[in-house]
């Protein structure tokens, strides 16, 4: 009974840190990305997601 709760409490924190270094790598990549992309595609990207979200923008 100890080993499966000690198997359990492990599992979870390998997850845990698994979700982190992902949302990290992800917000990284994010902020990269947009830090060295043209303003006129960071413009055109921001004004096609508001007309997916069927947003009035013009």
């Amino acid at each position: 009974m100890t080993t499966q709760v000690q198997t359990l409490g492990a599992t979870r924190t390998n997850e845990r840190l698994g979700a982190v270094l992902l949302a990290a790598l992800f917000g990284l990549g994010l902020v990269f990305m947009a830090g060295f992309a043209p303003a006129q595609a960071l413009h055109n990207a921001a004004h096609d997601f508001r007309h997916t979200q069927n947003f009035p923008c013009h």
